[in-house]
């Protein structure tokens, strides 16, 4: 979907580890099986759109994982019907209008440097993550899993970026580094959001797809492989496969999108103000509707 507001910290009860959080306040559930730490998106009636409260959990138990020797691998998954349907629109449209209006330039670069900070943690992390993913994984929600270092998709997955057909912007542009240029301005510059599982493959969006019941089983599968190798080497291996990235750009490329992508957001084109409009007089469900039955 969208972006999101600045972030907020939140209070984080610490639950004990080895144990599978039932706690249905909670908007990010952790537990430990063996060396794998998986951490689940919990906003299921939201489809784990990334509220402010979501991101500062996530950023918190990557923290901790990467100070826990007995996470070796991090798995990161969505409760529900979907891994993540991109920020929360409904959050970022109630303080645009407890703001009174929308942000200038300077507040959107604000909001965007963040944004992007806490996606970098995922691939800064010390430790593998893998994306487990079904159900959709857009905007914000495929930014994430592209930073995550590998990524296993259900047969069910659809990927896309659709921030372009409402006049926005895509906040973490990872994907051309993924899918080469070419085809990131195929998909990006249409805001393609119905790209299925086996052509996400077939780009190399992700690593794998398995049918939707095996989905759980292939990614500990994974997940247990990497956890049983030297943790040292499995560190100095990523960092290294990211240096290459670095070497090439990728860093500075984020950060030339970010003072990009404040213009965007600044600029209130026709789109942007019409779906503005809706969502004020209609709400936010009729906002998305106007804007996806331009493009069915």
């Amino acid at each position: 979907m969208g972006h999101g507001a600045a972030w907020r910290s939140t209070p984080w009860s610490c639950l004990g580890l080895n144990e599978d959080l039932i706690v249905s306040e909670a908007t990010l559930l952790e537990e430990d099986l063996g060396p794998v730490r998986r951490l689940t998106l919990n906003r299921p009636e939201r489809l784990n759109a990334l509220s402010s409260a979501l991101v500062e959990e996530l950023s918190a138990a990557l923290g901790r994982a990467a100070e826990d020797p007995r996470a070796r691998v991090l798995v990161l998954r969505g409760a529900g019907r979907s891994f993540c349907a991109g920020y929360d629109l409904k959050e970022e449209a109630a303080h645009e209008d407890a703001r009174g209006g929308p942000p200038d330039i300077a507040e959107w670069r604000k909001e965007l440097e963040s944004d992007v900070a806490r996606m970098l943690e995922v691939f800064d992390h010390p430790k593998p993550v893998i994306a487990e993913v079904h159900g959709y994984c857009l905007a914000g929600g495929c930014d994430l899993m592209m930073m995550c270092d590998v990524a296993i998709a259900s047969d069910d997955a659809v990927f896309g970026e659709p921030e372009i057909r409402f006049g926005s912007g895509v906040v973490t542009m990872v994907m051309p580094w993924l899918v080469g240029a070419r085809k990131a301005k195929e998909l990006l510059l249409t805001g393609q959001d119905r790209i299925g599982a086996e052509e996400a493959l077939r780009i190399g969006l992700v690593n794998r797809v398995v049918p939707r019941d095996r989905l759980e089983e292939e990614t500990l599968a994974l997940a247990t492989e990497m956890a049983s190798l030297d943790p040292v080497a499995l560190t100095l291996t990523k960092k290294a496969i990211n240096r290459s990235l670095e070497v090439a750009g990728f860093r500075e490329a984020l950060w030339a999108n970010v003072d990009l992508d404040a213009v965007i957001e600044a600029s209130e084109v026709p789109e942007r103000k019409e779906f503005n409009r809706i969502r004020r007089e209609q709400g936010l469900k009729a906002a998305i509707r106007w804007r996806d039955e331009r493009f069915r």
